[in-house]
């Protein structure tokens, strides 16, 4: 952890909201996060929405957070606009957690919050985003403890969010 320590944490980023607002990641302080890149025409959408909302149901009044950033950079799978996302995500999930602005994952114009998610945790075949639904937990101080695949089921990390909850 001291490498990361040197880096800062998640909570010294300020993001946009998908209707274009600034929030400082500061707010989440406290909370065990589980940061996210999401699309609306993925094959692992469905599995993924249906299970991320049922973690959140169970765990946000015990300090939890998903952040959802909607990337199109994987098969274009993220076509839509800000506001189409959240209808999407919104209506057909019941997601309640936030989603913020499309942002890129990879690339020079990778958001700064996903280079410094990939400069904590690399991924098993480098530092880029594989695919959509990457997943990283970051714990209550806002440092990135773990990173999941793509197809790891967001309801397979439920023990490690409880570990951190702890």
């Amino acid at each position: 952890m001291a490498s990361q320590s040197s880096k800062g944490s998640i909570h010294d980023f300020t993001v946009k909201d998908a209707r274009g607002n600034d929030v400082n990641l500061g707010i989440y302080k406290g909370k065990v996060l589980l940061i996210v890149n999401v699309a609306s025409q993925c094959g692992l959408t469905n599995s993924n929405y249906t299970e991320l909302s049922k973690l959140y149901e169970k765990y946000k009044d015990q300090g939890f957070e998903i952040l959802a950033f909607p990337c199109n950079q994987f098969g274009g799978q993220e076509p839509g606009n800000n506001e189409q996302i959240l209808e999407f995500a919104c209506t057909r999930f019941k997601a309640e957690y936030p989603i913020f602005d499309k942002v890129d994952v990879n690339g020079e114009k990778a958001a700064p919050i996903y280079k410094f998610l990939k400069s904590c945790k690399g991924g098993l075949f480098g530092n880029s985003i594989k695919w959509n639904f990457s997943k990283f937990l970051v714990d209550k101080d806002g440092h990135v403890v773990d990173r999941y695949a793509p197809t790891t089921s967001p309801l397979s990390i439920e023990k490690d969010i409880k570990k951190l909850l702890a």
